[in-house]
Formats: C-alpha cells, structure tokens, sequence
C-alpha cells in the first residue's frame, strides 16, 4: 500500500510542481526521492540504489539523445540568426495571408514528423518559423507549444507509415508493418487533423477576441533590419533535413537525425553565410538552449526510472494488461495508463507490450488492429504537464510557462488523441 501511495504521490506531486515551473532539476529528483523511499530502495547503499537508478535513466537519454538537441537546436538558431525563418514566414503570410499563419506552423510539424525527424527536433527546427509567423500575424505567443505539438504528437506521429518510433516499437512484438491496418488509421487521423485543427483555429480566435496579442519578450532574436535572405533559403534546409532523415531512418534510426540535422546546418551555412548576423553567440546560445532541453527531459525520464522499479508500478502492469472485456480495449487502457505513468509513449509501449502482446495474440487479436490501438492510445496520456517533450517544448524552446500554455496543448495532445483512439477501436470492433 505504501509503495503506491508514494508513487501516485510521487506523481501527482511531480505534475503539481512542474504546472508551478518549479526547476526540474531539483522537482523531478525531489519526487524519485519520495517514491523510491515508500518502496524501501536505499538511498546510497547497493548496485540499485536510489542514486544509481536515477541517473542510470538520466544519462542514458543524455547518451542517446545529445547530438540531436545539440544539432536540432544550432540549426534553429541559425535559422533565426541569419534571417532565414523571418523570411519564410513573411512568403507564407503574403501568399496565405495572416489567417493562416497557425496552419503554415502545424503543416511544417507535420511535414517533418511524417519525413522521419523526431518530435523532439521538429520543435527546435520549426520554432524560429512559427515566432516569426505569430509576431507578424499578432497571435498570442502562448500558443506556439499548442501549435507545434498538435503538428507533431498528434495525428502525424502515430499514424500508419509514420518513421516516428511509437509507430515502430509494436512491430517487433507483433510481427507487423508499418503501415498495420492503413485504412482505419487514415480514417483516424483525418478526424484528429481536422477537430485539432478547428479546436486550435477556435481557441486562438477567443483568444484574440478577448484582446490578447503578440507580446515581445527580451529573449527574442533582435535582428535589425537588413537585407533579407530569399525565402527559398529557409526552405532548403528543412527539405534538406527531411530528405536524409527518410533516405538514411531505416538504416540507422534515430542516428539517422545526426546526419540530417548535420546536413541541415551545414546546408544553412553555405546557402546564408553572408547573411549571419553573428554565428559564433547563434552557436553559443544553441548549445544552451540544447543542454537546457535535454537536462529538463533526463530530469523526468530519471524519475520514470525510479517509478518502473516500484511494486506498485509493476502491480499497474500486471493490472492493466489483464482488464477484462474487449481485448482493443484493454489494451488501449494499458498502453495508455503506463505511458501516463511513465510521461513518455515509447516508454509505455516498451514496458506494456511485452505483457499484452502475447496475451492478446494468443486470444486471437488481430495483430495490425493490435499494433494501431497500441501507437494511437500511446500518444495521449503521454503528454500529461511532466512528459519530456511537453516540458522541453514549453519551458526550453518556446520559454513559456505551463499556466499559460499547457491547457491548450493538454486539449490537442490529450483529448484529441483519446477521441481518435475511441474512432479507431469502434471502427475495429464494427
């Protein structure tokens, strides 16, 4: 009883903390640290002490993730530092007018995430664009997060033929494509296409109706007037990314970013050199901006560590994956409770689908109708106010706060994806 009672606490305590912007640095540990101790795990003695498990989950994203903040955030700033993303988004604005700037930001999401490159890189590369897009259109700022993670976790990511990881992970338990059942799943994620999008359109519509703007803040690129680069320059190197992330993503995953995002600096540098107001502090602060990003994650996917060595989370386990009733069902509220528990959807996938793959196998499911409930439902809960991505978008790319931007992200990446899972299950047991 107490090992729950801690790691709901320990949860619930860590969400509290976050939506406060307490530092993630001291508030995740903070939480592992009451968790690990209602479930007895020494704090320093033994191999699998507190301290050990905590930063065996914090370096190992560190490891696996550094060079693509690194790269994904250097190429932002020089998107920003050389004008480039000024310039795209005032084509966009003067061939689609300012009513469209929301969808040019959420169509870039979507055009990279389905292209191969990560959602925790499609914020750092599209950010500067979608700034630039929101201050020329006087567009409330708080919806930046909102916008790119509606283009990015939502209706692109977990979708049939998508090269995002939560989309993969389930091929290996279940021995299917990735394209598993392309129908219902277009079908799906056509309506969680169009309802985000009319929600968002609607939500900053109040918005600016209630008479909030743009508002500058001292951290904005201040690039003076100048000449600016031609439009096309800050096309290519997107479409540069996009390309080598689909050619190279088979072959080598997540890797495969480094070479794209690589290839995306180095295309900015030789299209824009002239235009670079001043390189060196653009690499200096992208090299923050990425150390601060990544840290923020680790600091979560540390606490996610701790929580997956409980009782009480391995109970929630076994719990989840024997719920009664429709198997598509259960499945989808195991998937779904785990990735919330572990605020991340490839976490949630990993740790459920060695239970319910065979499970639901053996009682005759459908594996492609398995492996799309397992990609769609992953994508919900996950992105509850502590999931790495949410915190990194709002807090270190966007630096905004979770009061005033997490309600509508929460709307686009909670409720639309549970409404898409619904469709998706109703589909499959019509």
């Amino acid at each position: 009883m107490l090992s729950l009672v801690g790691l709901i606490g320990g949860l619930v305590l860590l969400i509290v903390l976050t939506i406060r912007g307490m530092n993630l640095f001291i508030a995740a540990p903070l939480c592992a640290l009451i968790v690990a101790l209602c479930n007895h795990m020494p704090v320093f003695a033994g191999d699998s002490n507190f301290v050990v498990t905590y930063m065996s989950g914090f370096s190992g994203f560190v490891a696996s993730w550094f060079f693509m903040f690194l790269l994904g955030a250097i190429f932002g700033k020089f998107m920003e530092d050389t004008g480039a993303a000024d310039s795209l988004a005032r084509a966009i604005i003067s061939k689609l007018g300012y009513k469209h700037a929301v969808f040019a930001v959420v169509a870039a999401c979507a055009l990279l995430t389905y292209g191969g490159v990560s959602v925790f890189v499609v914020a750092f590369s599209v950010y500067p664009m979608a700034l630039s897009l929101f201050k020329d259109a006087n567009l409330p700022r708080r919806f930046i997060p909102a916008t790119l993670a509606f283009g990015s976790v939502t209706f692109t990511m977990t979708s049939a033929g998508s090269p995002e990881i939560q989309n993969w992970i389930p091929i290996k338990y279940l021995g299917t494509s990735p394209f598993a059942a392309w129908e219902v799943s277009l079908v799906v994620a056509i309506l969680m296409a169009v309802l985000g999008f009319w929600w968002l359109k609607r939500m900053v519509r109040i918005a600016v109706a209630n008479g909030e703007v743009f508002q500058a803040k001292s951290i904005d690129p201040e690039i003076k007037e100048r000449d600016y680069p031609h439009p096309l320059t800050g096309l290519v190197p997107l479409l540069v990314v996009l390309l080598i992330s689909f050619l190279l993503h088979e072959a080598y995953a997540q890797f495969a970013l480094i070479a794209a995002l690589g290839g995306g600096v180095i295309t900015i540098m030789a299209v824009n050199y002239r235009y670079f107001n001043n390189m060196s502090e653009a690499i200096n602060m992208g090299t923050t901006g990425a150390l601060i990003a990544i840290g923020n994650t680790a600091a979560v996917v540390g606490f996610g560590a701790i929580a997956k060595t409980t009782a009480a989370f391995q109970n929630t386990v076994d719990l989840m994956t024997q719920i009664p009733g429709n198997e598509l069902i259960g499945a989808a509220i195991a998937v779904s409770v785990i990735a919330g528990l572990t605020g991340s959807a490839s976490g949630g996938q990993a740790i459920a689908l060695p239970e319910v793959a065979p499970y639901y196998l053996d009682q005759g499911v459908n594996p492609e109708q398995l492996h799309r409930i397992v990609s769609i439902s992953s994508g919900a809960l996950d992105s509850l106010p502590h999931n790495g991505y949410v915190v990194t978008t709002i807090r270190a790319i966007c630096h905004e706060t979770h009061q005033n931007a997490y309600g509508p992200m929460a709307i686009l990446t909670v409720i639309v994806p549970l409404i898409g899972l619904s469709l998706a299950i109703a589909l499959f047991i019509i």
